[in-house]
């Protein structure tokens, strides 16, 4: 998956996709692109968010934060932790909603990354 997404995003950072360079760093090996970890919250909205009962459609918002607090290495388990911080009427059939979504690794006492995520769900006619 690292690699792909190194494709994909054109960022081949050696500390990404290089193991034998990456060793030589604090982390030892090969770490996961941070945008790469945020991407991975489309996913998890799936599997752990509060959301409305049958939008028509959701709509990634924006980020009021995103911070990244230890690198996830190559190989580590993911989890995510979803907490419900605003929903608001942003016009009629429009429903805003603030989540604060927690990434854990396995294994691993401080997250990975911590973002609040806005997401706007389109309420079917």
């Amino acid at each position: 998956m690292i690699d792909k997404f190194a494709d994909a995003t054109m960022d081949h950072q050696f500390i990404h996709v290089d193991a034998v360079l990456a060793a030589h760093t604090p982390f030892g090996t090969t770490i996961a692109h941070g945008f790469l970890i945020l991407s991975l919250i489309a996913k998890f909205s799936r599997e752990c968010a509060v959301r409305p009962l049958d939008p028509a459609m959701a709509i990634n918002y924006g980020s009021d934060r995103v911070r990244y607090l230890q690198p996830v290495k190559v190989g580590s388990e993911i989890r995510a932790h979803a907490r419900l911080l605003a929903v608001n009427e942003k016009a009629p059939g429009q429903i805003l909603t603030k989540t604060r979504y927690e990434i854990e690794i396995k294994g691993e006492q401080t997250p990975a990354m911590v973002a609040e995520i806005l997401s706007l769900f389109v309420m079917g006619a």
